[in-house]
């Protein structure tokens, strides 16, 4: 040990929160078909283009909270969140559906908005968005990969033998 602890790339916080929304999405969707409908499968659905959404937009709301910390209180920082996430869920579910590809419809509610966006998921995303500043994006901002040691040897199978 003894190696420089870096930061995590961008790269690598964009793989935690994309897998942490792929998560909570399969999980949120099965909650909600349980309780809706009492379906005991539990079963979750999403799309791979979750991936990519949950990913780039934790990584703006990310910057923002490392802009907004500070200077905001926290409940008008979730507020901006809830706000980028909308925008976010609308711009990418209008692109999607240009190529037949939105993997939602929000038609059915009461609320909504081309069927890309609705307000009766607002509570949601106010708190999912609180849970990932406090949780999520705190904790990925601090964790911290360690490097080998400049003097280190190699170690393991792939190591080069002494006696070579």
């Amino acid at each position: 040990m003894g190696g420089r602890a870096e930061p995590l790339s961008p790269l690598s916080r964009w793989y935690i929160y994309a897998i942490h929304g792929y998560f909570c999405e399969v999980m949120f969707t099965a909650t909600w078909a349980f309780v809706a409908e009492r379906d005991w499968k539990f079963q979750g659905v999403t799309s791979v283009w979750a991936l990519f959404i949950y990913g780039t937009s934790s990584l703006v709301l990310e910057r923002m909270y490392l802009l907004l910390r500070g200077r905001c209180p926290l409940l008008s920082r979730c507020l901006c969140y809830t706000l980028w996430i909308y925008l976010w869920e609308f711009a990418t579910g209008y692109l999607l559906r240009r190529f037949d590809a939105c993997p939602w419809d929000y038609s059915h509610f009461r609320y909504h908005l081309m069927g890309l966006v609705t307000l009766e998921y607002a509570l949601f995303w106010f708190l999912g968005s609180l849970v990932l500043e406090k949780l999520i994006i705190g904790n990925t901002l601090r964790l911290r990969l360690e490097g080998p040691s400049p003097t280190a040897a190699p170690a393991g199978r792939f190591a080069p033998r002494k006696d070579a």
